[in-house]
């Protein structure tokens, strides 16, 4: 796509008028964006639009769906992943990959909590996200999970980051 018909887009969805189901997030969550969310909330959000979109697949389809990337799956993590630019960074464009990662690591705690219903904490860090890691995998791989409980669950947490206090 030319950055000509890519600006045209963004201008268009600019100038349009905002549904209930994307007002609230004005990140460009296409899987063309280079757009890449920095704080945990937005990421949240960012990936619960990510999983509407793709679905979650399980089994040899974990890469199947609309919009995926070659190299992440379709479930959870995979939405995180490329809500903070996995599979889709701008070369020559600058991050601040300290904060994102940062956010990214909120994230995967919060979205932990949430689907735990209590904190999933650990005293070593990396024993942490492994911890953390392993809730979110756990319960995704509950049969007949859907991708619109993943984003129902997506945006809970994502509420939750947006009031607390990292």
């Amino acid at each position: 796509m030319s950055h000509t018909v890519r600006l045209d887009l963004l201008a268009q969805r600019a100038a349009a008028p905002a549904s209930p189901r994307t007002a609230p997030c004005r990140l460009a969550t296409y899987p063309e964006s280079i757009v890449i969310a920095d704080t945990s909330a937005a990421i949240l959000e960012w990936a619960a639009r990510h999983i509407e979109h793709v679905g979650v697949h399980r089994g040899p389809r974990l890469f199947a769906g609309p919009g995926r990337t070659a190299t992440l799956p379709c479930w959870l993590r995979g939405a995180l992943e490329v809500a903070v630019g996995h599979g889709r960074g701008a070369a020559g464009r600058t991050y601040d990959w300290d904060r994102i990662n940062h956010a990214l690591d909120q994230a995967f705690a919060i979205l932990a909590e949430t689907l735990a219903g209590h904190p999933a904490d650990a005293d070593v860090p990396t024993a942490a996200k492994t911890l953390h890691r392993e809730v979110i995998d756990r319960w995704s791989a509950e049969p007949g999970r859907t991708a619109a409980d993943a984003a129902r669950a997506f945006r809970t947490a994502a509420a939750r980051a947006e009031h607390s206090l990292f």
